[in-house]
C-alpha cells in the first residue's frame, strides 16, 4: 500500500487559560479527537481524511504532543532545533493524555507580543503535524472517508487568527467545558453556516458537508470531461509536442552518428594513441598512469618534464602539439628514443603485441 508523508494542520478550541506570576500564559487544551475531517489539496480539491482512535491515541502520537514548540501562526516548514529560536514562542508540557475521547495537553506561551495578541482576541489554536496519508476508504461514526492518517506525529502548536475549523475553534477566556464538535456555537450567537444551492434553492449545511459535496462535484466534472474525450485543440497540442520530441530525438541521433568511427578510423586512432604512449613513457616513467588521460593531458605532462613551470591553460591544440613534438625530438637527440625494442610502439603494427591485442579486443566487442 502506497503512503505519502504529508504535513497537516488541525484546529482546536481553548476556553480557559491563566496568567502565571511571571506574566506567562498557561492553557489546557484538547488538541485533536477521532473523526473524519476535510483537507484541501494543492489543486483546490478536498479529500475526507479519517483520524481513527487507534492512531491518535497511540503511544507514539501522545508522546509527540509533549514538549513541542508553540508558534504564532504556522511556519512554512517543520520546527526543528535549527529554526527553534526563530519560531518558538512557548512550549507544551509533558502531560499529554487522553480524556473524554480527546487528546489533551497543556502549554505555556512565553512571548509578550503573542500574549498581548491573545488578550486582544487572537484566540484560535491549531496543531501542525506530519502523518502518512493512506488511500483507504471506509466510514467512522457514519461519515465516509477516502484516506486514513497514520503514524501521526505532532510537530508544533500554533496560535492563529483563523484556524481550519473556523472561529468556533479558539481560545476563550471563560470556564465552560470545551467541545471540538463543529455544532458548538461561538461567542455572540449562532454560528454562520455554509450554504449550497441545489437547483434554485439554497440550503445551510456544515462546513465539512459543503467541502465534501464540492469535492464530489469536482470529481464528477473531471469524469465527464474524460468521457467526452480531448478537444481538437488538445489533440493538436499533443501532436505538436510529439513532433517536437521527434525532432529532438533525430538531432540526438545525428549527433551520435557523428561520433561513430569507421573501422579504419578506429585503427588510426588506436595506432596514434599507442604511438603517443610509446613516445611519452620514456619521459614520464613507469609510475605515470595513462588511464583516463586525454591526448592533450599526456602531452602537457611530457612538456612539464622539461619545463616545470609550464601552464597549458588558454593554449591552442596546435600550440600544445608543436611544443610536444619539439620536446620529444629534443630528448631523442640527447640519446633517448621512443622507438626500438623496448618501446611500446615500434612503428610496425604487425609485430607489436600491444597494438594487436588492443585491436583484437575492439573487434571482439563489435561482434
Amino acid at each position: 500500500m502506497r503512503t505519502t508523508k504529508l504535513q497537516r494542520y488541525d484546529t482546536a478550541y481553548i476556553k480557559d487559560y491563566m496568567e502565571t506570576p511571571e506574566g506567562y500564559l498557561t492553557v489546557n487544551v484538547p488538541i485533536t479527537r477521532p473523526g473524519v475531517f476535510p483537507y484541501q489539496r494543492q489543486d483546490g480539491t478536498v479529500q475526507m481524511e479519517a483520524k481513527l482512535p487507534d492512531e491518535i491515541f497511540s503511544d507514539r502520537t501522545i508522546r509527540s504532543a509533549r514538549s513541542k514548540p508553540v508558534t504564532e501562526e504556522h511556519p512554512n516548514e517543520p520546527v526543528t532545533i535549527d529554526n527553534y529560536q526563530t519560531y518558538a514562542k512557548g512550549m507544551s508540557h509533558t502531560d499529554a493524555r487522553v480524556e473524554d475521547l480527546k487528546l489533551y495537553v497543556s502549554l505555556t506561551v512565553t512571548e509578550k507580543g503573542l500574549i498581548e495578541k491573545i488578550n486582544d482576541g487572537k484566540r484560535e489554536i491549531s496543531i501542525g503535524f506530519l502523518s502518512d496519508v493512506v488511500a483507504e476508504s471506509g466510514a467512522y461514526n457514519g461519515q465516509q472517508y477516502e484516506y486514513v492518517q497514520r503514524n501521526i506525529e505532532i510537530n508544533h502548536i500554533a496560535i492563529v487568527d483563523q484556524g481550519r475549523a473556523g472561529p468556533e475553534v479558539a481560545i476563550r477566556a471563560d470556564s465552560d467545558a470545551w467541545q471540538i464538535d463543529s455544532e458548538e456555537e461561538p461567542e455572540g450567537g449562532q454560528k454562520k453556516m455554509a450554504k449550497i444551492k441545489i437547483k434554485d434553492t439554497e440550503y445551510e449545511v456544515d462546513d465539512a458537508v459543503k467541502a465534501h459535496i464540492t469535492s464530489l462535484e469536482k470529481k464528477a466534472n473531471e469524469k465527464e470531461k474524460e468521457q467526452k474525450g480531448d478537444s481538437a485543440d488538445a489533440l493538436v497540442g499533443r501532436i505538436d509536442a510529439l513532433e517536437a520530441k521527434l525532432e529532438v530525438k533525430q538531432a540526438e541521433l545525428d549527433e551520435a552518428k557523428k561520433n561513430v568511427f569507421s573501422e579504419d578510423e578506429m585503427n588510426t586512432k588506436v595506432e596514434a594513441r599507442i604511438a603517443l604512449v610509446g613516445a611519452s613513457k620514456p619521459l614520464l616513467g613507469d609510475s605515470f598512469d595513462f588511464t583516463g588521460k586525454t591526448d592533450r593531458e599526456i602531452k602537457e605532462a611530457v612538456i612539464s618534464t622539461t619545463k616545470q613551470d609550464f601552464k597549458g591553460d588558454g593554449k591552442s591544440d596546435d600550440y600544445i602539439n608543436a611544443f610536444f613534438d619539439a620536446t620529444v625530438e629534443q630528448v631523442q637527440s640527447n640519446g633517448f628514443s621512443s622507438t626500438g625494442a623496448n618501446s611500446a610502439y615500434t612503428g610496425d603494427t604487425g609485430g607489436n603485441k600491444d597494438l594487436e591485442e588492443y585491436k583484437n579486443q575492439r573487434l571482439n566487442m563489435r561482434k
